[in-house]
């Protein structure tokens, strides 16, 4: 094998594992919410219906949710996660659907919106600060 060969096939051997990481990274990150107070005290208060097992408090959460995607305060992708969630916890699994969602909001990048007084969350350790 010539030295140009070699090199054309560590070139795309190179490109391919590039192209595989972007994939993975692709496929495996979480959807951001948009900053919206309503639409995270929403996701908050999906986390606790789901924690406790109420259906009531579900369906009011899922409500509540479609109308934020309706409205467009939800993206596509984020409201297609909350709902496989809802779903998950209506077939019975509420650990699974209640460690999905705590990864989901875990994974959210974004500052709440700017309210006087509100404790903002912030980008690096999600944490609610004054």
């Amino acid at each position: 094998m010539n030295t140009t060969r070699k090199t054309i096939i560590t070139i795309f051997a190179i490109l391919a594992v590039v192209l595989a990481i972007r994939c993975w990274f692709s496929l495996h990150s979480q959807p951001q919410l948009k900053p919206s107070d309503e639409v995270y005290n929403t996701v908050d208060a999906l986390f606790t219906a789901i924690t406790a097992h109420d259906q009531a408090r579900l369906t009011m959460c899922e409500q509540r949710l479609t109308q934020y995607e309706s409205a467009g305060q939800i993206p596509a992708a984020a409201a297609k996660r909350l709902t496989t969630v809802i779903n998950s916890a209506r077939a019975g699994q509420w650990d699974s659907a209640a460690q999905s969602l705590y990864e989901f909001i875990q994974a959210q990048r974004r500052e709440l919106s700017a309210t006087p007084n509100a404790p903002a969350r912030t980008a690096d350790t999600g944490r609610f600060v004054r």
